[in-house]
């Protein structure tokens, strides 16, 4: 059965190898399902590949693929979330190539990043399914589409011996995209690492996922981890969980400790959209792991989550606020399952000032942060940006990490590769932080920092204000940024309105008024420009989350002027 706890693994230099050794040692049990829906209503169509399936679908495709390109070229997986995506990731690896996790072209508002990261990759190979050949086609000469090559086609590939397995592009919610070179040993470490910290390594688990296989998360937790532990990964499409939220409540419902990752937006999205009667039939209490990451973890969300699905037999202790970066694989530090979310009040002046001093809860001047756990097998220290001396415990810094999960560096650029990796392995995150009672607490970016009159100010919690002030800002759909004036830095919200109100049924200047009137209050900060727009139209990266970078670049260019807003 394959509730079943897997038998141990031998340590192994690949994934494929991890592959090929479940292949032999539990040939019929699941490895991974994607779970289709194809139409509005459908509760979902499911494929299963076996352990012993997927190995041959892997030695299949890499055989096609040793046959179009040399060791250590780029391929580009340009295929649709689902299994072609993982046997054509797994074969790229067997085939001694470097992978590229990327999507399929037609993904909105990601066209100019995926031509970008084409550029730089410049892969002698792109990888997809024959329902995207056409269209793919167009982006490379050589293409092979997963689903059309025989299983005749398989045979016995010797380890991989490049070191690079592939390039995980950065989400660029700061910078222009960069390749991160994760080596077969990071990956392998990093999953690991994330199995240790939410249990999975001494408990059987299924990992639930529709996080997107090409973002970091999504790829070492429904991909890297199961394949180390020999664990069943079941996957659905980002689209079909954005359409019906319940169907991935119900994924976690079906299937026995189940674990699951994703960003804040999505728990406050489940708990404002699923309906009663969707949770009629729910029962959370299997649930073993709900991991929150890849943007600001507001405790408020998890406490929604909580209050929205008790009913459904759902334990608070399952909530995992998490930290990690691309740069580190992905996985960094958590908190692990069955404890409460940490939860600390810090006074917004002094934490102004790089100190993080406690508050009263209920003080308005309070910020509410979630601390992140701790590290498996990496150590993590805060350090003073600039000179890179170590800080106490409550002083905030710019975290920096070391460990075996740490990347190679960035794909062709050594210049930013030596400021970021360094020369000792320490990876400068530009993240910045501090560490509490022994939990790493996450505060905020470098580049996104607001500096006005010699004060810091972090725009996620400007958002955050700006978001409670009115109903009609829709929510994590706001970018507060700087810019510069005549007389210094001016602050700048760009906020989209709700999907459920239209702009005529707004007053957008009392809108406007409240907004001010809360910074300023709150923070003491005189918002330059207010603007509202319409759903869809704030950037965000390929992780789903607000680009600031974009969003400002955009409001210098005047792209807002155009949508008739405050």
């Amino acid at each position: 059965m394959d509730n079943r706890r897997p038998p141990l693994a031998p340590a192994f230099h690949s994934l494929p190898e991890y592959v090929h050794h479940w292949a032999q040692a539990t040939p019929d049990r699941r490895a991974f399902t994607f779970v289709d829906h194809p139409a509005p209503d459908s509760r979902g169509v499911h494929r299963t590949l076996t352990w012993r399936r997927l190995d041959m679908r892997v030695r299949a495709v890499a055989a096609r693929l040793a046959e179009e390109a040399e060791p250590g070229a780029r391929v580009a997986l340009l295929c649709p979330q689902g299994l072609e995506y993982v046997t054509g990731f797994l074969a790229t690896l067997a085939a001694g190539l470097i992978a590229v996790p990327l999507y399929p072209p037609g993904l909105p508002g990601q066209g100019d990043r995926l031509t970008a990261v084409l550029a730089d990759a410049r892969p002698s190979v792109v990888v997809t399914t024959s329902r995207h050949l056409g269209e793919v086609q167009e982006w490379c000469d050589r293409v092979v589409a997963v689903d059309q090559v025989p299983d005749a086609a398989a045979r016995d590939l010797e380890p991989a011996d490049a070191e690079v397995a592939y390039l995980q592009y950065t989400s660029g919610s700061t910078r222009t995209p960069a390749g991160v070179e994760i080596s077969h040993a990071n990956v392998v470490a990093n999953a690991r690492q994330a199995l240790s910290a939410y249990g999975a390594d001494a408990h059987p688990v299924t990992c639930v996922g529709w996080l997107p296989l090409y973002h970091d998360m999504g790829l070492v937790l429904s991909i890297a981890a199961p394949v180390v532990r020999g664990l069943l990964s079941v996957l659905m499409d980002p689209v079909a969980f954005l359409h019906e939220p319940a169907r991935w409540l119900r994924l976690l419902a079906a299937h026995p400790r189940a674990l699951s990752a994703a960003p804040n937006f999505a728990y406050d999205y489940c708990a404002s959209a699923v309906t009663d009667a969707q949770k009629a039939d729910l029962r959370l209490d299997g649930v073993v792991a709900l991991i929150n990451g890849s943007e600001p973890v507001r405790p408020g969300t998890a406490d929604r989550f909580q209050a929205a699905f008790a009913g459904q037999g759902l334990v608070a202790e399952t909530h995992c606020p998490s930290y990690g970066l691309a740069e580190a694989t992905v996985f960094v530090s958590a908190a692990r399952p069955g404890e409460p979310v940490r939860r600390f009040a810090l006074d917004r002046d002094a934490l102004a000032e790089g100190k993080a001093l406690p508050a009263r809860p209920d003080d308005p001047r309070a910020v509410l942060l979630a601390g992140c756990g701790t590290p498996v097998g990496q150590q993590v220290r805060i350090v003073d940006p600039v000179s890179g001396d170590r800080l106490s415990e409550g002083e905030v810094g710019e975290i920096q990490v070391w460990g075996p999960n740490v990347g190679r560096g960035y794909w062709n650029q050594e210049e930013q590769t030596r400021r970021v990796f360094g020369t000792d392995g320490r990876l400068r995150t530009g993240d910045l932080g501090t560490v509490l009672e022994g939990q790493l607490i996450v505060t905020g970016r470098l580049k996104d920092l607001i500096v006005l009159d010699g004060r810091n100010h972090y725009p996620q919690d400007l958002e955050a204000t700006v978001q409670d002030t009115h109903p009609a800002v829709r929510r994590d759909r706001l970018a507060a940024f700087g810019v510069a004036g005549g007389s210094g830095e001016r602050v700048v919200v760009v906020a989209e309105h709700t999907r459920t109100t239209s702009l005529a049924e707004i007053d957008v200047p009392a809108l406007v008024r409240a907004v001010r009137a809360a910074v300023s209050g709150r923070h003491g900060v005189r918002l330059a420009d207010v603007l509202l727009v319409p759903p869809g139209t704030v950037p965000r990266t390929s992780s789903g989350k607000v680009s600031r970078a974009l969003t400002r670049e955009r409001y210098l260019a005047g792209a807002y002027a155009a949508d008739g807003t405050a």
